[in-house]
């Protein structure tokens, strides 16, 4: 059965493969290896709340770490923090695990790390545990309709 995301991406025409995967636990790490692929090709889906309360996704390679200050300075904020696993699966409708940019309960404006361009194709969330969805990085900012922004750090 074709999981939200994948549905909202082929209503829409968008090139991409489906890759399940045997999931134990959350987190780019455990997906890269369920899947085979190197971590820094996986893109992780991060929910964050901004100090006018309004929340958006981040997209970033597994294996980087994003400085909340940093991002909130590229988008104009005036702070930023990782949302709840509470208003994350609320806004989303998606499992901590499993969440993706495509087919979420609540539109959510998405800005993806320059980093992601480094990769011929990437795996991201597509909207439930143990789903990776495989993209060329021009695509997946294509669907996501996404703001390319410089904020990731290794």
């Amino acid at each position: 059965m074709a999981s939200l995301g994948e549905k909202e991406l082929t209503s829409k025409g968008v090139a991409f493969t489906s890759h399940e995967y045997d999931y134990r636990k959350k987190g780019a790490e455990a997906a890269a290896e369920g899947l085979g692929v190197n971590i820094s090709a996986t893109v992780k889906t991060l929910v964050v709340k901004l100090a006018t309360g309004r929340y958006v996704f981040l997209c970033v390679c597994g294996d980087t770490k994003v400085s909340m200050r940093n991002f909130a300075r590229a988008v104009s904020a005036k702070s930023a923090d990782l949302a709840s696993e509470r208003d994350t699966e609320r806004l989303t409708g998606y499992s901590l695990g499993g969440i993706g940019p495509f087919g979420s309960r609540t539109p959510l404006d998405v800005f993806i790390d320059l980093s992601v361009l480094d990769h011929d194709r990437v795996y991201i969330n597509g909207g439930r545990r143990g789903l990776l969805l495989g993209f060329d990085p021009e695509t997946l900012i294509d669907a996501a309709n996404a703001e390319v922004i410089d904020v990731a750090r290794l």
